[in-house]
């Protein structure tokens, strides 16, 4: 059975980090791709960014560029987010997702999802 579980969603202020973990079981991150999405208030789902089967990473979004890295543990079966230099209009849900084929940052295309973790960042 495909599960996702996200973690370490908080409040933090203007400027800090967060890091969000994705925790997978029912499969292995060796033959997937795992996506980060988010989703504000009133608008839709957004792709983040997303992490190949070999390793390789594929940005969705210009605004987290240079502020946000995807990576894995492979012995623990395990997705990060580190998210730096927040602003106040990262405040979303967080959410990971896996597809069992190439990268991709349109959230429809993927089958499996965590539940998410909130991420506000306020001062």
């Amino acid at each position: 059975q495909v599960q996702l579980v996200e973690s370490g969603g908080g409040v933090v202020q203007p400027g800090g980090s967060l890091t969000l973990s994705c925790a997978a079981s029912g499969f292995t991150l060796d033959y997937s791709a795992i996506g980060w999405f988010r989703q504000a208030p009133g608008k839709e789902r957004e792709g983040l960014l997303c992490m190949y089967s070999n390793g390789g990473k594929a940005y969705y979004a210009g605004s987290v560029k240079g502020r946000f890295t995807i990576s894995r543990d492979n012995a623990k079966n395990t997705v990060y987010l580190q998210m730096n230099s927040l602003k106040p209009e990262d405040t979303a849900v967080y959410y990971c997702a896996v597809r069992f084929a190439y990268c991709s940052g349109v959230a429809a295309q993927y089958l499996y999802w965590g539940q998410g973790t909130q991420a506000t960042v306020s001062s």
